[in-house]
């Protein structure tokens, strides 16, 4: 392994323990979810400058607007979607970014398709994900609110912005006995499972939180 992917000081396999431990501390039980995100070495992601920040349990900026979603959101929102399954099965993210979640489920299935709509952010998230030498994240430059109809149906999808509202293409790419979290909410925020069920979509509202909006179109 690299300096740059094992890294050193703050970027150290012991700092990386300890924000594993702080996961545990939150309620995060699911040891395949905490074995995924130790995998994934999240300073690569970041800005150099924050690097030494990247094992804390917050949000951090990549620029255009968006973040890298904290730890303990990206384990959360993936042990709810993996809960009594064997696998994640064919999965979906919506807003790739910097491609670190995308790394982190690339652990817990062999079939990744991220989206991401502004260009410069899917060439970084491309970037990191060849530095760790993760290929099995397949990339596309696409509006997420329309999904990925190409790829579907998908056994998994995860949003990662904020929308007012369900987007009905991801409803409709998702496999009978799928599942779909998003963050749903304007101002107040809540993340929400949805799981389509032979007899319709049946809805969970979970935590409060706080997301980048959803937009449509690309740049």
């Amino acid at each position: 392994m690299s300096g740059a992917v094992s890294g050193f000081g703050m970027t150290s396999q012991r700092t990386r323990t300890r924000m594993i431990e702080r996961l545990r501390e939150q309620g995060i039980v699911d040891e395949e979810v905490l074995a995924a995100i130790a995998a994934v070495p999240r300073h690569v992601f970041v800005e150099e400058a924050l690097a030494s920040r990247a094992y804390e349990d917050t949000a951090l900026p990549l620029g255009f607007s968006q973040t890298i979603s904290q730890p303990y959101v990206v384990a959360r929102m993936i042990e709810v979607l993996l809960a009594g399954r064997d696998e994640l099965g064919k999965t979906l993210e919506i807003g790739a970014g910097c491609g670190y979640q995308a790394a982190v489920l690339a652990q817990l299935t062999d079939e990744v398709y991220a989206v991401e709509r502004i260009a410069p952010l899917l060439a970084k998230a491309k970037a990191n994900l060849r530095a760790i030498r993760q290929l099995k994240v397949r990339l596309k430059h696409a509006d997420g609110q329309l999904g990925l109809p190409e790829a579907a149906p998908f056994a998994t999808i995860i949003v990662a912005a904020a929308a007012a509202r369900v987007p009905r293409p991801l409803l409709q790419q998702l496999a009978t006995d799928g599942r779909l979290i998003l963050p749903l909410g304007t101002g107040t925020q809540q993340l929400v499972l949805i799981e389509r069920r032979a007899e319709g979509f049946v809805e969970t509202r979970l935590d409060a939180v706080r997301f980048v909006p959803l937009l449509s179109g690309v740049e």
